[in-house]
């Protein structure tokens, strides 16, 4: 295993693996096949990973697409390292945002039985809305022209844009284990109860007909109002609810992927389930920052069919579900993210996910020859493996196991898209250099296990990622 061990001072000792030891790696990742990488680490524990959470009162946005591939991937490395995992979409169906949403679809159904209508600015205004009061006037005629915002108009909105939502969704092979609703929070009695417990706590006090939070003497800046003078909640209340449902679900991990607009409220929410009791420790909070789109170099501003923000599909429509969510996963999420719709377009190799997806279908297109050629797979002689490029190569499959672990205990997908690019980078330095067909046969052998390897890593990473892995391009 070892060639030789030296004293490198400052109190390291390098160890040289010899070139045998590093050849033989490559048998190791055959025999493992879709199982490489993947470790049982955490078997046995039981996570919750909450992301998109959007409330169903408009299309998914490119903001809401970074948060669901991000969210979905962070659940993919969860369970390649043992988690069983459980994907959660948090959504309020009550309130003044869907009673808004009624409204609006109450007063473009008024505007197509030819009443005058001065639509509010601040109403929801995609095209969206009058498709839905269309279906509703072609289904009801003038029926609907005295029902209220809340029946019938919010309730069929709500439904269509669920169906929108999750089609959307489906088309990342995004799909959820559970929905919970809030409003189940307060049907349930769980709001009512948790008030109560505040102030059997002496935590809470009523200022001004509002209720307030001690928020001072749990850690952070100032109290907070948890229920308004209206009577009305803030989101806070909620939200402290709803997470220890999770922990009465008794998960091990909990994680809430948020978009940066909630930067300043989750220490609240956590401040408080710590002064109930509950182990904080277990909630990790990832905070992921906004996307910009860009096209020609300049910033793409407006939607071409919908109000004044790039819906999800439109993204997925012009670049293609593999190349969304690869672009979502390939800078950290506490980055800034500009979408480069050029580069995503482009089929070369300036275009990361062209590149790793050729690097998988050149693979293949060499596999297909070599079986042409009479040349099969063989590892009996994966000692021929002594060049730089194929150690190299060799080494780097060697680190994914780790890449996974790393990836997936700090919430990193990104760093699987650098892994893979560094590796593709090396087959493609291999290849140049080192002849598969036209070596002589044990030797030629020995390189198509040494890239039967490389294509398993390519595709087990690229799954991680929700990225497809062509055999043809």
């Amino acid at each position: 295993m070892l060639e030789k061990t030296e004293i490198a001072g400052a109190g390291f000792i390098n160890f040289f693996f010899t070139k045998n030891y590093v050849s033989n790696l490559a048998k190791t990742i055959i025999d493992a096949g879709e199982t490489y990488g993947r470790s049982d680490k955490h078997k046995g524990k039981r996570a919750q990973v909450e992301f998109v959470s959007a409330n169903p009162t408009g299309p998914l946005t490119v903001g809401h697409g970074r948060n669901a591939v991000t969210g979905d991937t962070v659940a993919n490395l969860l369970s390649a390292v043992g988690y069983e995992v459980d994907r959660e979409y948090y959504f309020n169906n009550a309130g003044r945002q869907m009673r808004v949403l009624g409204d609006s679809v109450r007063l473009r159904y008024l505007e197509l039985l030819g009443e005058k209508i001065d639509f509010p600015e601040e109403y929801y205004q995609g095209e969206y809305i009058k498709d839905i009061a269309r279906k509703l006037f072609d289904e009801y005629g003038d029926k609907l022209k005295e029902e209220s915002a809340d029946g019938i108009f919010k309730e069929r909105a709500e439904k269509e844009i669920f169906v929108e939502i999750n089609q959307t969704l489906k088309r990342l092979d995004i799909v959820f284990d559970n929905y919970f609703n809030e409003h189940s929070l307060y049907e349930e009695g769980r709001i009512k109860n948790l008030l109560e417990l505040f102030k059997q706590k002496n935590l809470s006090y009523e200022k001004d007909g509002a209720v307030w939070l001690k928020f001072s003497e749990l850690g952070n800046e100032q109290d907070k109002v948890i229920v308004k003078s209206s009577g009305e909640p803030t989101y806070r209340l909620p939200d402290i609810a709803y997470h220890i449902t999770k922990f009465e679900r008794g998960y091990d991990l909990i994680v809430d992927l948020f978009g940066s607009d909630h930067n300043a409220t989750y220490p609240d929410v956590m401040a408080a389930l710590k002064a109930l009791g509950y182990d904080t420790d277990k909630v990790k909070v990832l905070i992921h920052q906004f996307v910009t789109i860009m096209q020609g170099g300049e910033i793409v501003k407006m939607s071409t069919r919908k109000a004044n923000y790039i819906t999800l599909d439109e993204l997925i429509d012009e670049v293609g579900a593999d190349v969304v969510r690869y672009f979502f996963n390939m800078r950290s999420i506490t980055s800034h993210l500009n979408f480069d719709i050029d580069l995503a377009k482009k089929q070369s190799d300036e275009n990361p996910v062209f590149y790793l997806q050729y690097a998988h279908a050149r693979i293949s297109s060499i596999l297909r020859m070599t079986k042409e050629e009479g040349l099969e797979m063989s590892t009996e002689n994966l000692h021929l493996l002594e060049t730089d490029e194929e150690q190299r190569l060799l080494k780097k499959l060697y680190q994914y196991p780790d890449e996974v672990t790393l990836s997936a205990e700090n919430y990193e997908p990104h760093r699987i898209c650098v892994y893979l690019e560094e590796l593709a980078a090396l087959f493609h330095k291999f290849y140049t250099v080192c002849r598969v067909i036209g070596s002589p046969k044990d030797l030629a052998e020995a390189r198509i296990a040494l890239i039967v390897a490389t294509k398993t890593v390519l595709k087990n990473g690229l799954s991680l990622l929700g990225v497809s892995a062509p055999d043809r391009m």
